[in-house]
């Protein structure tokens, strides 16, 4: 670009951390305009901004990664037909980049563990699990899954982090499309904040994650400052 070619100063930068483009100009800061729509044809930094796009390979991957997650269609009991109900045009996960519902394990990357799970199940999921794609992700959806729920009997699993690593909880029994959608969004966060290895022989080989997101801390001071609670028909 030449000697006129300038970084984003710090202060800038840390305003857009969370954008993955690296935001320059061609110009110092003394000869930038704001270009006007219509008219005049876009400047030549315009046009080099609108062609091309810096950023780093990882934050690259990682953003593809979290956008595109494919759910397998999986489900247990009634927590699933919560789980359907995200997929219909009322709540639309295809908003979110999940809407491609794998009927097989070996083309899924996402199983959502949603209902009851009892002992006779735990191996048929922990095989349906091994037989995902890698990187794989879980989320445990409604009471049953996350503790056994109501069910404290010999014949139901206590939680399904007994014999699976859960990514993200989703409480409630059951809980509504937009809680799921809620969860999914939060498992996309911790997805494009993971650092995985580039390659065999690239870069450290370790999987490195951010520290866990609990949003019932998150929301605590907001949902005590609430000083009206909406009746259910109008949430």
């Amino acid at each position: 670009m030449g000697s006129g070619a300038r970084a984003l100063p710090a202060a800038e930068r840390r305003k857009g951390e969370g954008d993955l483009s690296m935001k320059w100009w061609v110009t110092t800061p003394e000869e930038r305009e704001v270009p006007e729509r219509g008219g005049d044809p876009p400047s030549l930094e315009e046009t080099v901004r609108r062609s091309f796009l810096f950023t780093r390979l990882q934050d690259l991957i990682a953003w593809g990664r979290k956008n595109s997650i494919w759910p397998f269609n999986f489900g247990l009991s009634c927590c699933y037909v919560e789980m359907a109900t995200a997929i219909t045009s009322r709540y639309d996960i295809a908003r979110f980049g999940s809407e491609v519902i794998r009927g097989t394990p070996r083309e899924a990357d996402l199983i959502i563990i949603a209902g009851t799970v009892f002992l006779k199940m735990a191996p048929v999921i922990r095989r349906l699990y091994e037989q995902m794609m890698a990187p794989r992700w879980v989320i445990s959806m409604g009471s049953c899954a996350n503790s056994g729920g109501m069910y404290d009997i010999y014949s139901v699993v206590q939680g399904v982090d007994r014999f699976l690593p859960v990514d993200v909880y989703v409480p409630g029994c059951p809980p509504r499309p937009d809680a799921f959608l809620e969860g999914l969004l939060l498992l996309q966060d911790a997805v494009g904040r993971e650092r995985r290895p580039l390659g065999w022989r690239i870069g450290p080989q370790g999987v490195e994650r951010g520290a866990a997101r609990v949003l019932r801390d998150e929301k605590r001071g907001e949902r005590r400052r609430k000083g009206l609670l909406r009746p259910q028909d109008e949430v």
